[in-house]
């Protein structure tokens, strides 16, 4: 067979059934050989796309994502979705077609050296020049992408290769992932720490859905009775109906969560990596707490953060062997206190929508399944806040890289892996125009994403920063010349309606829920409205600014 039907060979080794991507002229023969190949392509409209449908794939299915471009202005474009996936531990392959090699280094044609570019935001990256080592690299890439933390890697395959007849290809030796040997030492001086805690906190990550680890951690909460956080990455891993959780932390964290953190005498880190959105000003974050960190990326323990017992292992062995604390019922009945005081309000005044008491609705009214998409901006932190995901594989945000157009492919890729769950975006005007031509994937395929789109005429948390940080001073956030989203839908096929009033959300989203494709519910809302409580960049994590 030919380099590229070897390819369509090797992904079908690994169980791939659907790739993302978009055709040229140095990926063209691995295209022909999946034009009857029996690997499902979806043409995205972006190379963009194509990586970040995949990124929304693996995190709706926990499967890896697989994308396609060409050589030179295909490759580069998936270089933002690879970084997403790098910085949100997303297990992609990506494969792209490479000049032939004998022009590699000539400045042909769309040739750019996609594997130096690469370097920075994958897990690991290979240039394929050798027929012999094609199926070979391809296993590796696999393996690599989803052991230990899980992560993107580019295969960049020159054309010659994938034209090339290979009789027999090199077989791979590639050793079976090992598991990372518990240090018992290390445990049993996290346990010690615990059993001596009176004010323990739980912080969990999104290492915790990395690892498949969620059912462990229920089963630790549920024996424990901890107070636990979450990060916007570990949102969904608690239950929804776990009594002491405060849910999540950080700059726009609920005012429970960052007050007990910043009052708790351990906290137990677990899959969690001490980012800067959370922590705030990271020498003033939980201030009374000895540390404990348990994550299986070495890399990640002391980095930020001193760890007086720092345990590096896989989740899903530790979290059964770590002790229960000796919680005080002073703190207990402490934590139960924040969480009362301070429960959300959707009482909002007027008749203008109020996004939180939309979001609200939709999250009591869904099916218990739905996957929930968003783009980045003012409505991501609105979902986090007050959307409340059965499981963590039904939230699907840009975390680490924040990449506005993130949502609209991530939820095509997530509808295609479960399409029989409702799979919503909700996402703002600015963030929707970033990746809107998939909208013609949706048309070209009838992939049924829900998306709710949030519409204040602004860059809604650019302004925000502006209005409270810049002397409102509004540099280029005004977006009131957007087009007629509800017309623009409709030229993709995409049938949708707005509301601009609170007396009709229940209807507008018993319409969009109701439909059976794509659909667009366009909502009003007020250019001013801004995220509450927020951290000011800088300050301690109990410095919240909150609504006036």
């Amino acid at each position: 067979m030919t380099g590229a039907q070897w390819v369509v060979e090797a992904l079908r080794k690994q169980g791939v059934e659907t790739v993302f991507g978009y055709p040229g002229g140095a990926i063209m023969p691995v295209y022909d050989a999946l034009y009857d190949g029996g690997v499902e392509h979806i043409l995205c409209r972006h190379e963009q796309g194509a990586a970040m449908a995949a990124i929304g794939y693996a995190r709706a299915s926990g499967r890896p994502g697989v994308c396609l471009a060409t050589s030179g202005p295909g490759a580069t474009n998936l270089i933002t979705g690879l970084a997403d996936a790098m910085m949100d531990s997303v297990p992609v392959v990506a494969i792209t077609g490479q000049v032939a090699s004998p022009l590699i280094g000539t400045d042909a044609f769309q040739e750019i050296d996609v594997l130096g570019l690469s370097l920075a935001c994958t897990k690991h990256s290979f240039l394929v020049t050798d027929p012999a080592d094609l199926t070979a690299t391809l296993e590796k890439a696999f393996v690599v992408a989803q052991s230990g933390r899980p992560g993107p890697v580019l295969v960049d395959i020159a054309k010659d290769v994938q034209q090339a007849l290979i009789p027999a290809p090199r077989e791979a030796s590639v050793p079976a992932p090992t598991g990372i040997p518990l240090d018992a030492v290390a445990l049993e001086h996290a346990n010690a720490l615990i059993q001596k805690s009176e004010r323990p906190m739980l912080y969990v990550g999104g290492g915790v859905v990395l690892g498949k680890a969620t059912a462990a951690l229920r089963d630790y909460l549920t024996r424990s009775q901890m107070p636990v956080v979450s990060t916007l990455k570990g949102l969904g891993t608690v239950n929804k109906d776990y009594p002491h959780y405060l849910g999540m932390l950080g700059m726009h964290g609920t005012k429970a969560a960052n007050l007990a953190v910043q009052q708790c005498d351990l906290l137990i880190a677990v899959g969690a990596r001490f980012d800067d959105r959370v922590t705030g000003k990271l020498d003033t974050f939980a201030p009374h707490a000895k540390v404990v960190h348990v994550d299986i990326d070495a890399a990640e323990l002391n980095k930020l953060r001193r760890a007086q017992a720092p345990v590096c292992a896989e989740l899903n062995t530790v979290l059964p062997k770590l002790a229960t604390p000796n919680t005080s019922p002073a703190w207990r009945e402490q934590v139960h206190h924040w969480q009362q005081q301070h429960a959300w309000r959707y009482d909002h005044p007027g008749d203008a929508i109020y996004a939180p008491a939309l979001l609200k609705t939709l999250s009591d009214s869904m099916p218990a399944q739905t996957v929930i998409a968003t783009d980045v901006g003012q409505h991501q932190m609105w979902v986090a806040q007050h959307v409340t995901p059965s499981e963590p594989e039904n939230l699907l945000t840009s975390a680490g890289l924040g990449t506005m157009g993130f949502g609209l492919p991530a939820a095509m890729g997530a509808k295609i892996a479960r399409p029989h769950d409702e799979v919503v975006l909700v996402t703002g005007d600015g963030s929707f125009m970033m990746n809107i031509q998939e909208l013609g994937t949706l048309k070209r395929r009838g992939i049924g994403v829900k998306i709710i789109l949030l519409d204040n005429q602004r860059l809604g948390m650019v302004r925000q920063w502006q209005q409270l940080f810049f002397d409102q001073r509004y540099s280029e956030t005004n977006l009131s010349d957007n087009p007629d989203f509800l017309t623009l839908a409709r030229a993709f096929d995409i049938p949708g309606h707005r509301i601009r009033c609170k007396e009709e959300i229940h209807a507008g989203l018993t319409m969009m829920m109701g439909h059976p494709g794509p659909y667009l519910l366009h909502v009003a809302i007020d250019e001013m409205e801004n995220v509450w409580p927020l951290v000011p960049p800088g300050a301690a994590n109990q410095q919240m600014m909150e609504q006036s």
